[in-house]
């Protein structure tokens, strides 16, 4: 989902989790950085029945640290960054940004789907 600049990501965040726990309807757990903490939390326990568990860099860590499964979405951001037009911000309206990921998201798994996999002895 995209959004204008000048919505914030917690209020989007309501309205992106309400869309998907009305398509997946087994979802129970989201894990989130620690831009998403107050009452973001307590919406997805009491509205959505889902758990949104917070992954926060510890106090003492310096430098670079792999935080558990906050590099899944760095990970996504560098295949998006790899798709030069979403590199900068060339997209006019919402639409055409979410069609340039889309885009950006079926190239990887097309290269995914069509990489070669060891048979079998």
């Amino acid at each position: 989902m995209v959004t204008a600049a000048d919505v914030g990501d917690r209020t989007a965040a309501q309205v992106l989790l309400r869309h998907v726990t009305d398509a997946h309807h087994r979802l129970e757990l989201l894990w989130a950085d620690g831009g998403y903490t107050g009452p973001l939390v307590a919406h997805c326990l009491t509205a959505l029945a889902l758990i949104l568990a917070i992954v926060k860099r510890s106090d003492d860590m310096c430098g670079f640290v792999v935080l558990p499964k906050r590099w899944i979405v760095e990970r996504l951001f560098a295949h998006l960054m790899r798709t030069r037009r979403l590199a900068r911000d060339f997209e006019r309206r919402t639409t055409s940004a979410e069609a340039m990921i889309y885009w950006s998201m079926t190239l990887l798994m097309t290269r995914r789907l069509a990489r070669p996999h060891p048979q079998p002895a």
